[in-house]
């Protein structure tokens, strides 16, 4: 084989990024400054752009896909836990921190326009652990965002 040419890889995925609990609410506008607005829906959903990730590529089929980020120690950091090991993503690699778990509340218009403020939380307190070095040092590829400290 051609030194010039890397051998195949085996699939092993892992994102480095942020993990959030959206709060999402159906609104018929967005909200003006110092405004309160009625929603519907009021749903409590996995999100945050480096998780939504992980969960695609192990969806996708990665050999492997792991997870390197943080969460708070509340029941939020159960709800994504659970959402990311359903869809199949290793999470050893996230760090527990004491801090929130990372909040998204989002509004959507009815033509699908959203409104979107995120307090980063648990976010901002992630860190490259030994157990995320030991996730990325494997990895054929490695994913990230940068929405959480460049440090990690």
């Amino acid at each position: 084989m051609d030194a010039s040419i890397p051998p195949p890889a085996d699939g092993t995925i892992v994102v480095v990024g942020s993990v959030n609990v959206d709060l999402l609410a159906q609104v018929q506008r967005h909200p003006a400054p110092g405004e309160t607005l009625h929603g519907t829906g009021g749903q409590m959903l996995p999100g945050g752009k480096g998780a939504n990730q992980a969960v695609a590529a192990a969806r996708a089929g990665g050999a492997v896909t792991a997870f390197v980020g943080a969460l708070g120690r509340d029941d939020a950091a159960e709800l994504l836990l659970e959402s990311l090991h359903r869809a199949g993503v290793a999470t050893e690699a996230i760090s527990r921190v004491d801090a929130p778990t990372g909040t998204a509340l989002i509004t959507v218009t009815p033509d699908g326009e959203n409104s979107i403020v995120v307090a980063a939380g648990a976010n901002a307190r992630a860190a490259l652990t030994p157990a995320a070095t030991a996730a990325v040092a494997g990895a054929d590829v490695v994913l990230a965002q940068l929405e959480i400290p460049l440090e990690a």
